[in-house]
């Protein structure tokens, strides 16, 4: 494998060329291309359960439910996010690389990524209008926050635990949180 810089800065357009033949994914911050890190079996576990149960609770609907590898433009020309899981039910969204009108962000958090998930992509998430909800999903302990905008514009935060029962306002599901850590296996503390 060729060793990359550890900046690597290009326009959109480049990136959106570029990034498409590489093995590894990037998001593109501002004109700074930037790998994304490795995830863990309990990470991947609970993106695939969380996927799964949102594709299968919308399989009749003309919401359209991504994982991992399908980019959320952000900012047009300026920021193109990987997050876990993306629900679209916006017509708008025909580009093949990229949904750029979600209702529903989904993040599973890890160490290397909680900072940047609840700080800067959140902020930046915040700005799309179509965006109804973004979910922070826990990797180490069950628990779920979701941050719902409100009539009002604001975002108010729900948590949950493994007993609960979460209700997506944005796609009207309901997903019971023991469910999301199907075969996820806790450290002991």
């Amino acid at each position: 494998m060729v060793a990359l810089p550890d900046n690597i800065l290009m326009s959109a357009e480049e990136y959106l060329i570029w990034e498409p033949t590489q093995e590894e994914r990037y998001e593109y911050w501002d004109g700074e291309v930037v790998m994304m890190s490795g995830g863990t079996r309990n990470h991947n576990r609970v993106c695939l359960n969380f996927f799964k149960l949102l594709d299968d609770a919308l399989a009749d609907r003309t919401c359209e439910v991504y994982i991992v590898d399908v980019k959320v433009q952000v900012e047009p020309g300026q920021k193109y996010f990987y997050p876990d899981v993306v629900v679209t039910s916006d017509e708008r969204d025909r580009d093949p690389q990229l949904v750029q009108f979600p209702c529903l962000i989904i993040e599973v958090l890890s160490p290397s990524t909680e900072a940047v998930d609840r700080g800067k992509k959140f902020a930046k998430y915040r700005q799309s209008s179509t965006l109804q909800e973004y979910v922070l999903v826990q990797v180490a302990q069950p628990g779920v926050e979701v941050f719902r905008r409100n009539e009002q514009g604001k975002w108010v935060l729900s948590e949950y635990n493994s007993d609960e029962i979460l209700r997506l306002e944005s796609v009207d599901v309901e997903i019971a949180i023991a469910d999301l850590y199907r075969q996820v296996q806790f450290e002991t503390l």
